[in-house]
């Protein structure tokens, strides 16, 4: 295995906007930069993001507001964040939002291809996540 993260803008659908594929000793703040660079121009209409707390910290809110756009973060029950006094959730708890992306990267996962990490180059492997992107919507427009 070469060691990479995988990280997707998607929209409320789960439809893929962009890829970043870097190694693994990137962390998500910084990856997350990374996917926000230049978003603006390409979406113009994109306004807001959801992102889960690995993406917590300056840089990610600094890249957001040079790209025009509020970042909201998914935040889990506050048991469920070591608080005192508060009550402990039963069961699974779904966090709002964070299962759009979730979902994309299980529809991504039924592609043998992007099964494993079988590239040699990131670049290759955003080329198969967009190739398998665009597969999974020519199926959406067909049904």
């Amino acid at each position: 295995m070469n060691g990479r993260k995988r990280h997707l803008l998607v929209d409320t659908l789960g439809l893929i906007l962009r890829v970043q594929v870097h190694p693994a000793n990137v962390s998500d703040r910084d990856g997350g930069v990374l996917l926000l660079t230049g978003i603006a121009q390409r979406y113009p209409r994109l306004r807001w993001l959801w992102a889960d707390l690995g993406y917590t910290g300056w840089g990610m809110r600094h890249a957001a507001r040079a790209e025009g756009l509020e970042l909201a973060l998914t935040v889990p029950p506050l048991a469920q964040l070591g608080r005192p006094g508060q009550p402990k959730p039963k069961g699974f708890v779904i966090l709002p939002r964070r299962w759009v992306v979730e979902r994309t990267f299980a529809w991504l996962g039924r592609y043998r291809r992007l099964s494993k990490d079988y590239e040699a180059l990131p670049a290759t492997e955003e080329a198969w996540i967009y190739a398998a992107s665009s597969m999974l919507m020519l199926a959406r427009l067909v049904r």
